[in-house]
């Protein structure tokens, strides 16, 4: 177990808790109305995404998924930009075209949350190869869930990142359900990490709900990828509180597992619990970003629901890139 400084246990724990506070609003926020298009939560799965983001840099790429604003705010995307790209504004990362589903910011590295079901992978392994041909030792890490994971695109990608050695972190989070399909019946095989060594890539299998799992089994991972010893596959399990999009009524889910999950296994409370009682973190300093936190979030869904809407005239900009 790696030991993280006290700056370090801050700085993750402020991350999972921004995440958390600024899906819940989201949440609040979309019933009302206020929110265009789609949206999808990342709310219970935060320690994924906070502890392999601490262990990449900014020569690192990641490209994300439908469910990426916890990619997103791990990675270092401006907040109050994001909440105004979910607005429609402006002043969003994309300029108020792409939503929720279309979040992206290149200088982080950011390569974006993608509408498309196993979208992700192939473009995680151009950025990879990308950093082997320029020596940058960057590596390229993709989320996809236990629904991308049978996508032809996803096991394409595996194959391809593992004939050509290229530095890549395949991250399976399983959250249980694809969209409303059970992932226990809908993969065959059933052991995700033999699936990833039909392909010669190296995994392990961790607790999402446990952001020092996480950490660690990442630290490993991404220095293997990043020593130039191939890819590597990561399968999280955890659960998201929310259904698959705004709206999903949930009914596939048995009776009280969202509610045991968030008094039992969350991992913001968890996190907090284990700094706690090892003395390494006070409640005060928790409570300090709790609140700073909620006013972070405030201000930004302020912000968003006063800035201006994009100038009809840009419609058609930023749709091809002109080389």
């Amino acid at each position: 177990m790696r030991q993280l400084n006290q700056e370090q246990l801050l700085d993750a724990y402020r991350a999972m808790r921004t995440i958390r506070e600024f899906e819940e609003r989201v949440h609040l926020e979309f019933a009302s109305g206020a929110i265009p298009g789609f949206v999808h939560l990342y709310a219970g799965e935060e320690a994924c995404a906070v502890a392999i983001c601490m262990n990449l840099g900014e020569d690192d790429y990641l490209a994300s998924t439908h469910r990426g604003h916890g990619h997103c705010i791990a990675k270092g995307c401006d907040v109050a930009a994001m909440m105004q790209e979910i607005y429609g504004r402006r002043g969003g990362l994309c300029g108020g075209k792409g939503g929720s589903m279309h979040i992206a910011d290149m200088s982080k590295g950011m390569l974006g949350a993608n509408g498309i079901v196993g979208g992700g992978p192939p473009l995680i392994c151009g950025a990879a190869l990308s950093a082997k041909l320029r020596k940058t030792a960057g590596v390229g890490v993709s989320f996809f869930g236990d629904g991308g994971f049978n996508q032809g695109t996803t096991l394409e990608s595996m194959n391809l990142a593992s004939v050509w050695r290229l530095p890549v972190l395949f991250v399976l989070e399983d959250n249980g359900y694809a969209e409303t399909t059970a992932s226990a019946w809908s993969m065959g095989g059933s052991d995700a990490l033999k699936r990833a060594a039909g392909f010669g890539i190296a995994g392990i299998a961790v607790d999402g709900h446990d952001f020092f799992a996480v950490y660690d089994a990442a630290h490993d991972l991404i220095e293997r990828v990043r020593a130039s010893q191939g890819p590597a596959f990561l399968h999280v399990r955890f659960s998201r509180y929310f259904g698959h999009f705004e709206g999903d009524a949930g009914t596939y889910r048995p009776a009280g597992e969202v509610e045991r999950l968030r008094s039992e296994r969350d991992c913001l409370q968890r996190f907090r619990d284990r700094v706690m009682r090892q003395g390494t973190l006070e409640s005060s300093q928790l409570d300090r970003i709790d609140a700073e936190v909620i006013a972070l979030i405030d201000s930004t869904v302020a912000a968003a629901k006063a800035a201006p809407l994009p100038d009809p005239a840009e419609l058609t900009t930023d749709v091809y890139s002109a080389y």
